[in-house]
């Protein structure tokens, strides 16, 4: 990397602020993740942010901010692993950047169009991470799948869908007792009170809501965890579509 991409220090001292340390490896990883981001975003449509340093802020440190969170509400325990699945994962966000920071974390990345799936094979590549899994597919489909449904402790959900429509998509794939956690904006509480239903029929309830510890000012996202509490029924999820077309109200 040169130039203005090759300055990392953005992320280098938001992530001292987060109280996170990051080796030449990382910093390597995540000036490469950059790097590849921006170079295919115009073709794979994988980001609107263009500049570099905003791309450090929006996309990896709040990526990490909500990785402290989870470390701290006791969901990435040190050096215990963890099946995750990032559904919609378009450019690998928020779960490359946990994975490259917690390693112990068994990630998979789910997005629906061929385009970004095939950019996450690439980068994969590139970064050496052979043991995170790309899967190209609807939520609708994979949750149906049993190599997928029920397998997973943590599910993570950036800029998805509302509640009544995430709750559907999202809780299929844990295993009771695991968590969907989702950043979300000003609307959380309105979203909480119309998903009654969904998190009902689901199997889910809101156990937090709170902000995310973000190193440097603006709006401020609040990460909302809903915990499964009992096997999602089968007839969940419904039919690819159906979910955003006619929620769980």
């Amino acid at each position: 990397m040169s130039g203005e991409r090759g300055k990392l220090t953005v992320l280098a001292q938001g992530a001292r602020a987060l109280g996170l340390h990051l080796s030449p490896a990382q910093m390597r990883a995540f000036g490469l993740y950059l790097e590849e981001l921006l170079r295919a975003s115009p073709f794979a449509d994988l980001t609107a942010i263009e500049d570099p340093q905003e791309v450090q802020r929006r996309h990896f440190l709040e990526s990490l901010a909500l990785g402290r969170e989870l470390e701290r509400l006791g969901l990435l325990p040190e050096g215990e692993e963890v099946p995750a699945i990032d559904i919609g994962t378009g450019g690998g966000l928020p779960g490359l950047p946990l994975r490259l920071v917690w390693p112990s974390l068994r990630l998979t990345l789910l997005d629906s169009e061929r385009r970004k799936a095939d950019f996450l094979r690439r980068l994969l590549a590139r970064l050496g991470l052979a043991d995170v899994q790309v899967v190209w597919g609807r939520a609708e489909e994979a949750a149906r799948d049993p190599h997928h449904r029920e397998r997973y402790r943590l599910a993570l959900a950036r800029a998805v869908a509302p509640l009544p429509v995430l709750a559907e998509l999202g809780l299929p794939f844990l295993t009771v007792g695991g968590h969907l956690a989702s950043p979300k904006g000003e609307r959380v509480q309105q979203e909480v009170e119309e998903a009654g239903r969904a998190l009902s029929e689901c199997g889910g309830e809101v156990v937090h809501l709170g902000p995310l510890p973000l190193p440097y000012p603006g709006p401020t996202p609040t990460l909302l965890l809903v915990r499964k509490v009992s096997p999602t029924p089968q007839r969940y999820p419904r039919r690819p579509g159906i979910p955003a077309k006619r929620p769980l109200r």
